[in-house]
């Protein structure tokens, strides 16, 4: 199920397996190009659905929209809330067709510094001002895109990881982050920058050069901050510590842990690469092991409906559960105990609870507990061991 709760969760994962890709389409009655505007899904939904004091502005009653194939306004936008930095703000409507005074407010904020990549922002942003210049070739999409790429650079730690927001807060956001897939996301777009994929084919010699730095080091902060717990090798947590590259916490119900629902876009990226050495083999082989390992099974979430409850968060009128059910795939849990490897889940007080129905409800029907995503991995690992690993076969 999605919820506003996890909608990122699942944007985030749309994009990665393809969103991020050239998204020209031809409407053949027209012969209009459109750019999709899809991964900025998350901003929107948040921006129009969660009122947040801290927004710049904020949307009118039936806020009129650009069409996606008025992809230059769209990216003028893009450019209007582009900070001094190079980087952009979280939770805002691309397409949005702003009033003088929502555009005022906007540039008058230029120089604030509440700048991420959390919930798709920033490498969404560049990617799409990439596809506008390529087709416009108008030089202030380039101007744009090139802060943009020296924003990510900037924001990288030495040890090759990128923090939530940047410049640096002080809290959790300073840490490495693999939730809502930032990091991820951060590494697709330079992938396609060092790949020359069609969109990017005008970056000058000395900048792409930077760019493949910037990833090689993304790489390695990734195999690095692989989960050794017991002495074997699992994948990743959510957040990891930016200086020790140990887990860490995030939300107050988010804890340091083993995170199966983070880690398959990881590990996905990682199986796509070509030429992988032994360290990066082995870091598959022992992720692929670990989600076989902690498969649950016989197990089923159920979502039903309650009489509306009202939280301090929004109105709640379905609850979730765990059924026995001997037919249901196999599931995962979104988080694993460091030590234990028990199934864990945590209440807005940070304390470790063992099943679905300690945490309190607003929790356990908002946010993602289990996860069928690890049998991506399963999927696709026997095409990535023949080609990469032919005499080491981890799930026989």
């Amino acid at each position: 199920m999605i919820t506003k709760n996890n909608w990122s969760t699942f944007v985030a994962a749309a994009f990665l397996m393809g969103c991020f890709q050239q998204s020209i389409a031809q409407k053949k009655s027209q012969n209009t190009v459109v750019l999709s505007t899809k991964p900025f899904s998350d901003g929107v939904n948040h921006w129009y659905h969660i009122k947040d004091k801290h927004n710049i502005v904020n949307p009118i009653e039936n806020q009129p929209q650009y069409a996606e194939s008025e992809y230059e306004k769209i990216a003028d936008n893009i450019l209007l809330f582009q900070k001094e930095n190079g980087g952009w703000p979280k939770n805002y409507d691309m397409r949005a067709i702003l009033t003088k005074s929502q555009k005022q407010e906007v540039l008058a904020a230029k120089s604030a510094t509440n700048t991420t990549f959390d919930n798709a922002t920033t490498y969404t942003h560049i990617a799409y001002l990439a596809q506008v210049y390529t087709l416009s070739k108008a030089k202030k999409y380039k101007e744009g895109f090139d802060k943009g790429i020296e924003f990510i650079m900037q924001a990288q730690y030495p040890n090759g990881g990128w923090p939530q927001y940047y410049p640096l807060e002080s809290n959790y956001s300073r840490h490495i982050t693999f939730n809502d897939g930032a990091y991820m996301g951060i590494m697709q777009l330079l992938q396609q920058i060092v790949r020359g994929d069609a969109d990017y084919t005008f970056i000058d010699a000395n900048l792409k050069a930077k760019v493949q730095t910037s990833y090689q080091k993304g790489i390695e902060c990734i195999l690095n901050m692989q989960i050794k717990d017991n002495n074997k090798l699992t994948v990743w947590c959510q957040q990891h510590d930016e200086v020790t590259l140990a887990p860490a916490w995030a939300r107050k119900f988010e804890p340091p842990s083993i995170c199966n629902a983070e880690s398959v876009p990881v590990v996905l990226f990682l199986m796509e690469q070509e030429n992988p050495d032994q360290k990066m083999i082995q870091c598959i082989q022992s992720a692929v092991r670990w989600f076989e390992d902690s498969k649950i099974y016989n197990t089923r979430v159920e979502r039903f409906e309650i009489a509306p409850t009202e939280s301090a968060y929004k109105k709640i009128t379905h609850d979730v559960r765990v059924v026995t059910d001997s037919t249901a795939a196999p599931i995962w849990t979104r988080y694993y105990e460091l030590g234990t490897h028990r199934p864990l889940f945590c209440n807005r007080d940070s304390k470790f609870v063992y099943s679905l129905a300690e945490v309190e409800l607003e929790r356990r029907e908002g946010y993602a507990w289990y996860t069928n995503q690890p049998q991506k991995v399963l999927k696709a690992y026997p095409k990535w061991q023949q080609k990469w690993a032919p005499n080491e076969d981890v799930l026989k």
